[in-house]
């Protein structure tokens, strides 16, 4: 009991970003010293053959120091991606609309390409 408590206490804010199949949590928590820490939280839902759902989960801690480099870092990537693509989903996979189904079996249909071809 006394465990359950004491990761209370380690969680001091949290928001959460739904996005797809993946959803990110992002948690501020106390160190032993009481000071403040971010964790990152990248949870996918996956299906096993058997149908059966699990979660795949990815974890970034950033501490204080590194805020500021991380920050600018992610604003420069992002901002490289946005210039050379747009803000435009690509994939068509994205696509609110995909059928996987029509998808593959077109792919499949399509002649493939030898080295002589080209």
């Amino acid at each position: 009991m006394q465990e359950k408590d004491n990761m209370d206490k380690e969680e001091i804010y949290s928001k959460v970003l739904r996005a797809g199949s993946r959803t990110y949590f992002f948690d501020v928590r106390a160190t032993k010293a009481n000071d403040y820490y971010l964790t990152i939280t990248e949870s996918k839902k996956l299906t096993e053959g058997s149908g059966e759902f699990y979660y795949k989960k990815h974890k970034i801690y950033l501490y204080k120091e590194d805020f500021n480099a991380f920050k600018q870092m992610l604003d420069d990537i992002t901002e490289f991606i946005i210039n050379e693509k747009g803000e435009e989903v690509i994939s068509e996979k994205h696509d609110p609309n995909f059928n996987k189904e029509k998808y593959f079996s077109s792919r499949r249909s399509e002649k493939s390409l030898d080295f002589e071809d080209l």
